[in-house]
């Protein structure tokens, strides 16, 4: 059972650097490592008391006309935080001088075509939702974040993280949670808020290994590679290996569990849910190198339909979630190496798929 003494379960914001990395940047003497990561959990949980009282409102369901192609635009918050800020680029419009504003471009654009080309989708909500986001947000703001509208980007503080459109999968991962949004819309609170973050890390690396052409073998799993700072090796994420993503005194290491086995039941975080979202991870991981190829084709396809198909609850646990996926994998392949990949995938992490 999930609950939720935080009430945020209905009003999450969806941020791609785990506030227990915050934490420990926060209490570093270093104040070019405390003063952008208290900065930013300050921001962030204002923002999450306003997700609240917005989400309390009610939003609008977004109207739209589905289209084969993305609309795009791209504003320049100028280091402030109010949004959207100054329009820079609008769909079709060439590319600038600002490298920020051409790589969210591109990054909202890639998304999309994963989305279109792989699953037949229009858009985060299937309804042709136009694409925004906002670059250069705050000052040295060590985040990027999905609000429900639009992404945002920061620059990063140019000393433990940088500007964070470089990495594709992180675009992917926050513009996901919109997908989720508008289908399971999965409760961000413990096994289902880590299923929530799970979901946006397996379709944000599936976004990039179809970008670069790669199989499953080919690729490292890795989630926000590129986006530490100068001499931090890593990434944020490894789906691969749970755990092995992060280890320098900075940052401290990895707590992700790979196996239920190191389950992490903490109140931070909704219930932990960027480090149990570990477990997931590893199943989808072991899923699509099991089947072989491309992870998009076949995994992929078993998640998405998982996530739109209707049969998820918004409260579901990892082991219902686990159900749905061998549901899935029968009505899309019938009962053969998909299925036994799925249970085999779950097993390993110790989720009862069956």
């Amino acid at each position: 059972m999930n609950d939720d003494p935080t009430g945020t379960a209905h009003r999450p914001f969806c941020t791609i650097i785990p506030p227990h990395v915050l934490d420990r940047l926060a209490q570093s003497e270093d104040p070019l490592h405390h003063e952008p990561a208290r900065r930013t959990l300050e921001h962030d949980g204002a923002l999450r008391t306003r997700r609240r009282v917005t989400a309390a409102r009610g939003v609008a369901a977004p109207a739209g006309t589905p289209s084969d192609s993305a609309r795009r635009t791209i504003h320049d918050a100028h280091h402030l935080t109010q949004l959207p800020g100054t329009r820079v680029r609008g769909e079709g419009d060439p590319p600038g001088k600002d490298a920020t504003v051409n790589r969210a471009y591109a990054g909202l654009g890639a998304t999309f075509d994963f989305y279109l080309k792989v699953f037949g989708r229009h858009s985060v909500d299937d309804a042709g939702l136009p694409l925004t986001a906002s670059v250069h947000y705050g000052v040295k703001y060590d985040n990027a974040f999905w609000d429900g509208e639009q992404m945002v980007f920061g620059d990063g503080d140019g000393t433990l993280f940088v500007d964070f459109t470089i990495p594709l999968d992180v675009i992917g991962h926050e513009l996901t949670h919109g997908v989720t949004q508008h289908t399971a819309n999965l409760e961000y609170y413990g096994q289902s808020g880590a299923l929530n973050e799970s979901v946006s890390d397996v379709f944000g690396v599936l976004i990039k290994q179809y970008t670069l052409g790669q199989t499953a073998a080919e690729a490292n799993w890795l989630i926000g590679e590129g986006l530490l700072g100068p001499g931090l090796e890593g990434a944020l994420r490894s789906m691969k290996a749970p755990g092995t993503a992060f280890d320098n005194p900075q940052m401290g290491k990895d707590p992700q569990p790979g196996t239920m086995d190191d389950y992490v039941r903490t109140p931070r975080d909704n219930g932990g849910v960027h480090i149990n979202s570990g477990i997931p991870n590893r199943a989808f991981y072991l899923l699509a190198t099991e089947l072989g190829g491309h992870a998009w084709e076949r995994a992929g396809r078993i998640w998405y339909a998982t996530l739109t198909g209707g049969g998820l609850t918004p409260t579901v646990d990892f082991a219902g979630f686990a159900r749905q996926t061998l549901a899935s994998a029968k009505e899309l392949y019938g009962d053969g190496d998909e299925v036994r990949a799925v249970l085999k995938a779950w097993s390993q992490v110790g989720v009862p798929a069956s």
